[in-house]
């Protein structure tokens, strides 16, 4: 008589333990939407970090700065849990790709971890992505600072790389000037519009681009 209410309950028991394991599995996964390329203008993080030997006074111009999983709806995910380390081959690759050595360890705990890769795999994925996108000509070495808006910043961007799509570049400033040019990318690299909260954020007018030295 209770036989069937009985196989009810282990049914609906099953059901609920399978919708968690599922939740928890996805949760693990560590689920996001696209990449932003993230490439910083050198002289001016020097401007503010000359202690920084590793970079500065190198005559970097634009610099990997990280390849950063993030959510469509605004937002991203960082210092993901995960069974993956930064293992010795991810550091010696990191050493060539980095401008300096503790954006290894910083990219790696803050934004690798949530990208479902090994370390390793991880950074060659942002070198992928780095060797994607072309400088403009003007703004590889210039030796003089340069001035323009931001708009323009992006613009000449997409002009160097014509099969960017339209909001698919987002200029980031400090202060007067420029600090980062952020490209968004699909999770095979593919540019692509920028979701909420990935959007330029830079005064009005001309945006000084400092010189590199």
């Amino acid at each position: 008589m209770h036989t069937p209410i009985l196989s009810v309950i282990r049914m609906l028991s099953m059901a609920i333990a399978l919708t968690f394991a599922g939740t928890a599995q996805a949760a693990g996964s560590k689920p996001f939407d696209y990449y932003v390329l993230s490439l910083s203008w050198s002289p001016t993080y020097c401007l503010m970090h000359s202690q920084d030997k590793n970079q500065c006074g190198k005559g970097y111009g634009f610099v990997l700065h990280g390849l950063w999983p993030q959510y469509k709806a605004g937002g991203y995910p960082q210092f993901c849990q995960t069974t993956e380390t930064l293992s010795r081959d991810a550091i010696i690759y990191g050493v060539s790709l980095f401008p300096s050595p503790s954006l290894i360890r910083h990219e790696w705990d803050k934004h690798g971890t949530c990208s479902g890769l090994s370390a390793l795999a991880y950074f060659k994925t942002a070198d992928q992505a780095l060797a994607s996108i072309h400088v403009p000509s003007s703004m590889q070495a210039p030796v003089k600072p340069l001035f323009m808006p931001a708009k323009a910043i992006a613009s000449a961007i997409q002009q160097a790389n014509p099969t960017l799509p339209a909001n698919s570049v987002a200029v980031s400033c400090s202060g007067p000037e420029l600090s980062e040019v952020r490209v968004c990318m699909s999770k095979d690299l593919k540019a692509m519009a920028c979701g909420k909260g990935v959007s330029t954020s830079c005064r009005s007018g001309n945006i000084r681009i400092p010189s590199v030295r």
